[in-house]
């Protein structure tokens, strides 16, 4: 018998699938972080660019016919997205991981929709509405309650709370990245700017990883071997293949549709932590967790709404 899947079906599953290698990001950083003292968030990100590059090469290539009539504002807004979205972003992420568990830093980086609606409101000047508040207070609260929670379990509380705001100032990049992406979309198309803007993003940090290290290359070769696999995995397994799975579902299933699956990444992560790194979280800080996905789905319907 013939086993065939629906448009609605397919996307569902693309959705779940990127959400799970999403989830994944955080495990892959703290592991490889374990491995070896040479390894930091700039070493790191370097090995998941350069891994993940090639393939956004490709993708501008197969595109390029679409860049013929883009001004230099539109190529200088591409460079500047692309550098704060997946560079920047990135590397606080990284950064902030040396510090805080998975599953807490998985809870910041998901206030990143409720952080795109309210740059929003203020840049174009509008009332958010009893619900968005609600929502925004749900989510904020609820990450609130985890942090206090975990920093009370923690003895490097000044570390703590460095790297609780590097997650945070990473959250805020990637919102401003997403207030910039729909004209970019417009401009470039979809494929293409996802080529271009993870190329530039790519090439922004092996930039910095070539000017932060003494010995770049030397570094590389006295790398573990395992920290090298790691490091493709990131790039492949939890950069590119993903990028590609979301892309495909946004298509079958609209924006909306696609960010209610995405929605059970930080539950994914919270559960990899507990059997990949011993993590858990005590009945306040699931409470905390929900609160959070909670907010965020409530504001990420009504953006929706809203967009509509």
């Amino acid at each position: 018998m013939k086993l065939s899947l629906s448009k609605t079906q397919l996307g569902s599953l693309f959705a779940i699938c990127a959400a799970f290698l999403f989830s994944t990001k955080a495990i892959f950083i703290k592991q490889t972080y374990a491995l070896s003292p040479l390894v930091d968030g700039t070493v790191l990100m370097a090995l998941r660019m350069a891994s993940a590059l090639p393939f956004f090469l490709l993708l501008c290539w197969f595109n390029r016919h679409h860049n013929k009539e883009m001004t230099a504002k539109d190529w200088a807004l591409l460079i500047f997205a692309g550098l704060i979205g997946y560079y920047f972003s990135s590397w606080l992420d990284f950064a902030g991981l040396m510090y805080i568990s998975a599953s807490l830093e998985r809870i910041i980086l998901f206030l990143y929709p409720t952080l795109t609606v309210l740059a929003s409101s203020v840049i174009y000047k509008h009332n958010l509405s009893l619900k968005s508040m609600l929502a925004i207070a749900l989510s904020y609260g609820g990450t609130v309650i985890v942090m206090l929670q975990e920093q009370g379990n923690v003895s490097h509380e000044g570390h703590f709370w460095l790297g609780a705001s590097l997650v945070f100032a990473s959250a805020v990049c990637f919102a401003g990245y997403l207030l910039l992406t729909p004209r970019l979309i417009q401009r470039f198309g979809s494929w293409n700017f996802t080529g271009l803007a993870l190329s530039i993003a790519c090439i922004g940090t092996l930039t910095h990883y070539m000017i932060a290290t003494p010995q770049p290359l030397l570094l590389l070769t006295q790398l573990p071997v395992s920290v090298i696999g790691y490091g493709i995995a990131l790039g492949l397994l939890v950069t590119v293949l993903p990028t590609v799975l979301m892309a495909q579902s946004i298509a079958r299933l609209g924006a909306a549709q696609s960010a209610m699956i995405a929605s059970i990444g930080p539950i994914l992560t919270i559960i990899l932590a507990t059997i990949f790194l011993g993590e858990h979280l005590n009945a306040i800080q699931w409470l905390g967790c929900m609160l959070n996905i909670i907010g965020v789905m409530m504001i990420t319907l009504a953006k929706k709404k809203f967009s509509h």
